[in-house]
């Protein structure tokens, strides 16, 4: 029975994805961060109640619940990011677990776990059909450690002495499970803590009597400017954000710690731009050119600055990296909301609504171009560098779930 089939008949399994699947259609989970604590939590489900034999059968069944609620949602990019990241260290774990079993069968130590920094260049069914020393040194053996049982043998021998290896790890595949769970636990921890450890070097971007403009609510920013309040007195301008007005949100949390706090229109944004020091925005997503995704009026927020050559700060935690890029050319956004807000009923008696489009971009695109540097759980960055980290996160194999 295949992976993906078993995923059909275990009925514990797909109850689960369902239940999550069903939350997503109907918007019952909002927001980048809470999908994907959503979806990391049922990964660590799946994997704790998955029956398999192999590497291959259980990215199958990761990959086919992974694919079924990205298309629940596909515009919370954060989780097909989650599965990516999981499949890329369940097959990190299994490569470990492997090496250190091929190593043990022939009386030989080897480092417990395959640096993560490494280029995951070996598919899985290539992983261990090689004893070449390419392969012994990404997977951290030095030369002298090439066990004797196969230095010994010519190459045909060493292939198939390397294939029962694979096979008899594979009899005991289900042994790698505790480390798989403990892997998606440092996910899981990751994501709990990403607000404090975007902010944790926040003093170090904003400096006394700066003026700060943002635009709407992130609780990113918001836990940036609030660790920065303990140390510096500054000012933050904000825009109100119409129609959601999610801005008047940002300003009353603000104000409320003693940060000194101006709520503007979104119509004074350039006017006002002129005194500005920085401008710090959210993301929804970042992709993998380094343009943003992030709440409207983000791109007229950057354009402004660029006009006055004041700097952009994106606040966002690195699960909203996606290797993805923008195809949503018309309106550059990946959501819409209620055309109501911008045009009420009562507003449109007057208007011959057959020649009128009412659009509500709920997001905006702001280009690399806009963009000076991503403050994120993991360091700073400028928006080149996005791609290369997005290499070291996921498996070019899992760009399309």
């Amino acid at each position: 029975m295949t992976a993906t089939a078993s995923t059909i008949r275990d009925k514990t399994i797909q109850r689960h994805v369902e239940t999550l699947v069903l939350r997503l259609r109907r918007r019952q989970i909002v927001g980048s961060h809470a999908a994907a604590l959503e979806t990391v939590l049922l990964l660590r489900q799946i994997v704790s109640a998955a029956k398999f034999t192999s590497l291959e059968q259980l990215v199958s069944l990761v990959k086919t619940a992974g694919r079924q609620l990205v298309e629940a949602q596909p515009k919370e990019y954060s989780v097909g990011n989650t599965v990516r990241k999981v499949l890329r260290l369940i097959r990190e774990e299994f490569h470990a677990a492997a090496a250190a079993a091929m190593a043990g069968s022939s009386g030989t130590s080897t480092p417990a776990t395959r640096p993560a920094s490494l280029p995951n260049v070996l598919s899985p069914g290539q992983a261990f059909a090689s004893s070449s020393l390419a392969n012994f040194v990404l997977l951290g053996h030095p030369r002298s450690h090439l066990p004797q049982s196969l230095a010994d043998h010519p190459p045909s021998h060493r292939h198939q002495a390397q294939h029962l290896d694979i096979d008899d790890f594979n009899k005991k595949a289900v042994s790698v499970k505790p480390a798989l769970i403990a892997a998606i636990q440092e996910v899981i921890d990751e994501l709990e803590t990403v607000y404090e450890n975007v902010a944790k070097n926040a003093r170090d971007h904003i400096h006394s009597d700066e003026i700060i403009l943002t635009i709407g609510y992130s609780r990113t920013v918001e836990a940036f400017l609030k660790s920065a309040a303990h140390y510096r007195r500054f000012t933050v301008i904000v825009a109100e954000t119409a129609p959601s007005y999610s801005g008047c949100e940002m300003a009353q949390s603000l104000a409320s710690v003693g940060i000194s706090t101006v709520l503007v229109p979104d119509s004074c944004i350039y006017s006002l731009m002129s005194r500005v020091n920085k401008v710090m925005l959210g993301a929804h997503a970042v992709l993998a050119n380094g343009g943003i995704f992030g709440i409207a009026g983000s791109l007229l927020a950057a354009t402004a600055a660029r006009a006055h050559a004041t700097p952009v700060v994106i606040c966002t935690g690195q699960f909203k990296f996606t290797p993805l890029w923008n195809l949503y050319h018309d309106f550059a956004a990946v959501d819409f909301g209620d055309p109501a807000e911008v045009l009420g009923v009562q507003d449109s008696d007057c208007v011959n609504m057959d020649q009128v489009d009412v659009v509500n971009p709920y997001f905006d695109y702001v280009k690399p171009e806009l963009v000076d540097v991503l403050v994120t759980n993991d360091g700073d960055h400028p928006p080149s560098f996005v791609h290369r980290l997005v290499k070291e996160t996921y498996d070019d194999e899992d760009t399309d779930l």
